[in-house]
């Protein structure tokens, strides 16, 4: 099946997009050995956020602690729109999520189906707790490419310690839900794929999700590693499993992200993550949107993405990115994903 989605994603290419991605490979390279801020081509992957909202309470979420310091809100969809008639010859790939619960947005499905009918590869996360056979059923019928279910637990007890106020039947439904529509309307799409994120308290059932993703009828299983915010005294958190934690254990108790944060990072010069409200931030980590680069509700994301802000960030990514806030909890450049293909 990852064959088959590799294959899927293939078949969104144009000559266009082709050229964008040469364009884009070449000038990251080149930066990053002269470590002068070269930039050509467009985004060829967009994060666009449909809602803050969500229904549960994740402790290390900004959604689920309901800690944003940014504005909370619903992505409306005319702007979405908008946004994709702009950068749609150009895009190849959609990630429909930021923060909050995609589902939760009433639009959200229609607006996955405008991304899908120009030919983007489209992909989103969910908890699965809105996946009912009738969201099921549209969700198929939208065209999403890629389906990442959240399910961090194979037992109630376990999972709700950390997706707190979650219930795991609900999870397991929807993706019951998901393959039943998948097969009654002989679709390939969407990919689906469990989500696990190993943390402490779930890393014994990481055996037991891929038989339980299995029996279901699956067609990936990703192990995650966790962000945490506080682990520099450790957090109850972080795996004892050296190769799901992001975090290593020094000499002197404290502890240290693996990340070396070498001073590149290939997302500033193909992607960048559009919230609710139409700001530009550099990437997924910039959670409260502290560094934006523009708004699209004023300007252009072809002025945006070769504007002074974007060169001045890109710059400092290239000569001290430690000193980044945002980068200082990154994963980029140390391995985070382990794939499991069913």
């Amino acid at each position: 099946m990852i064959k088959a989605n590799s294959k899927n994603l293939l078949s969104k290419l144009s000559v266009r997009r082709v050229w964008n991605l040469l364009k884009i490979y070449t000038s990251f390279y080149l930066s990053k050995f002269t470590k002068q801020t070269i930039h050509w081509g467009q985004p060829f992957s967009l994060a666009i956020e449909p809602t803050t909202a969500c229904n549960l309470r994740c402790p290390e979420c900004p959604s689920g602690l309901r800690s944003f310091t940014r504005p909370t809100g619903h992505l409306e969809k005319k702007f979405f729109q908008q946004v994709i008639d702009e950068v749609h010859k150009d895009l190849l790939y959609l990630t429909f999520y930021f923060q909050g619960e995609p589902y939760l947005h009433p639009d959200f499905l229609e607006m996955v189906q405008y991304a899908s009918h120009k030919k983007i590869y489209t992909a989103t996360s969910t908890n699965a707790h809105y996946l009912n056979d009738k969201n099921a059923k549209k969700t198929v019928e939208s065209g999403l490419d890629r389906l990442i279910i959240s399910i961090d637990g194979t037992t109630q007890d376990t999972y709700k310690s950390y997706r707190v106020g979650g219930q795991l039947d609900k999870v397991i439904e929807g993706a019951k839900n998901m393959v039943k529509w998948k097969k009654a309307l002989n679709s390939t799409t969407p990919h689906l794929i469990f989500q696990f994120l190993v943390v402490k308290p779930n890393e014994h059932q990481i055996e037991e999700v891929k038989q339980l993703a299995s029996s279901i009828g699956m067609d990936e299983v990703i192990f995650k590693t966790a962000q945490v915010y506080d682990f520099k005294n450790g957090n109850e958190l972080i795996p004892t499993i050296d190769q799901y934690s992001r975090y290593k254990k020094n000499s002197d108790g404290t502890w240290s992200i693996k990340n070396t944060l070498d001073n590149q990072c290939w997302k500033m010069w193909h992607s960048c993550v559009v919230t609710w409200d139409g700001k530009v931030v550099p990437c997924c980590f910039d959670k409260d949107a502290d560094h934006i680069m523009g708004d699209l509700s004023a300007v252009s994301m072809k002025k945006i993405w070769a504007s002074d802000a974007y060169k001045i960030f890109r710059t400092s990514i290239l000569n001290s990115r430690s000193e980044i806030d945002i980068c200082q909890n990154c994963s980029e450049g140390c391995e985070v994903n382990f794939n499991y293909d069913l």
